[in-house]
């Protein structure tokens, strides 16, 4: 039987569209992979050949964007052991071998910068900051510290090393670069009143709350020109009592739109409220829609054309193309799916269905089935077995993944400080 010339698999299916993006860049389909944690890096940060064939693996898999996970612009800051950090040239080969593979079968591949702020497990480096010396809730707080605030001047490097980085990943092959600016880390903490509590130039005011993302777009448009992507990973809100609403949202987007930037990803929550994860409770017309954040997406796409990617709850490939077909978002962004079907991008452009489905990661302790953490951990180590270059195990026991995620990252704690010292 013929398909319609817009039907799955077709050359007019949705998912398979080029995308132009304003600076003139062109991702070759609508399928992007979001950032996730890798934790592939050597204790003092360093890349490894295993981030390569990680995301040759995914070119591979028919992805037209891959955003890699978080690459920290300062590695006296990191957000988890083993973190790649990018700070200077001296392992510019590295990242080079990292962008060629990640790059090989025509998927564009995007450098995550990020910085974690407070975000940092406890004992893994000597203080965390922050713009406000504001703990954790009770829940989290025997994991996090509390945490410095952060000087102006401070402020100012943090800014000059997103710069910095940019200019690195650019020269070393990547496609383009995203800001962190969700999930509680140190740019979503500047934009939320409940991390921010300033009172000088960088808080006090929502506009003031901004400045922090808007001049770090600004440093690394100067260090990458204007016909480099850049985009930015931004929450629809906290979903945390006193944290970035949705208006704020919105308004940050109009401004950083306004500055040229090149990409918007959408997602929402933080680790004490992880609502990126699904874990959280669903109105009936999002889980029919599967994404969680589409609404979001269709205010900003009534205020801005900036092109959007909308992350989480993704499940089939109607679903997928009919939020792209609504006109409210350009990307399909998929995370967990990817790490446990690393060719889904492939299998959707051929018009069929995924053949593996998100499911939540449960240990039956509760304290830490309710925490984003745990979803983290059990998807790192589906990427490092691809990594190394096997398969993953979808249904690999949360318990068992928690039980070797604690051995493993405290002993990787404990050697990055040991280093460190």
């Amino acid at each position: 039987m013929s398909t319609s010339p817009s039907s799955p698999g077709s050359p007019a299916d949705p998912l398979a569209q080029p995308l132009t993006l304003p600076c003139g860049h062109v991702l070759p389909n609508r399928i992007g992979k979001s950032a996730m944690s890798e934790a592939l890096g050597t204790v003092d940060n360093r890349v490894t050949p295993r981030l390569g064939t990680l995301y040759e693996r995914w070119s591979r898999g028919g992805l037209g964007l891959a955003i890699t996970g978080n690459v920290m612009v300062d590695r006296r800051s990191l957000g988890e052991p083993h973190n790649v950090a990018l700070e200077d040239e001296r392992d510019l080969d590295g990242f080079r071998e990292w962008a060629r593979k990640g790059t090989s079968a025509g998927t564009s591949l995007f450098m995550q910068l990020n910085h974690p702020g407070k975000q940092a497990p406890k004992g893994l480096n000597k203080e965390t900051v922050s713009p406000s010396a504001v703990p954790f809730d009770p829940s989290m707080s025997a994991f996090f510290a509390t945490p410095r605030e952060l000087t102006v001047a401070e402020i100012e490097d943090i800014v000059a090393r997103f710069g910095r980085a940019a200019g690195l990943a650019k020269q070393a092959g990547f496609s383009g670069v995203q800001i962190h600016g969700a999930h509680g880390y140190l740019v979503s903490q500047f934009l939320s009143p409940h991390h921010n509590r300033r009172e000088d130039e960088w808080g006090g005011t929502a506009e003031k709350r901004r400045r922090f993302a808007l001049e770090v777009y600004r440093a690394i448009r100067a260090a990458v020109g204007p016909s480099f992507p850049v985009s930015i990973k931004l929450n629809s809100a906290d979903f945390q009592r006193g944290g970035f609403t949705e208006e704020e949202s919105l308004a940050t987007i109009v401004a950083l739109a306004e500055a040229g930037m090149d990409l918007v990803e959408i997602s929402g929550g933080t680790y004490e409220a992880p609502a990126m994860t699904g874990t959280t409770s669903k109105k009936a017309s999002t889980a029919a829609r599967e994404a969680y954040f589409l609404d979001f997406a269709e205010k900003v796409r009534a205020a801005v054309d900036v092109p959007l990617m909308v992350t989480g709850g993704f499940r089939s490939g109607p679903a997928m193309r009919a939020a792209l077909e609504s006109g409210a978002m350009d990307v399909v962004g998929l995370a967990r799916l990817v790490a446990i079907e690393p060719d889904v991008a492939a299998r959707l452009l051929r018009g069929e269905e995924p053949q593996q489905t998100v499911r939540p990661i449960t240990t039956g302790i509760r304290a830490v089935d309710r925490m984003a953490l745990m979803e983290v951990a059990w998807y790192s180590r589906q990427l490092r077995r691809l990594g190394s270059g096997r398969e993953p195990k979808p249904n690999e026991s949360g318990l068992v993944a928690f039980l070797g995620n604690t051995l493993d990252g405290g002993w990787k704690t404990m050697t990055t400080r040991l280093r460190a010292s």
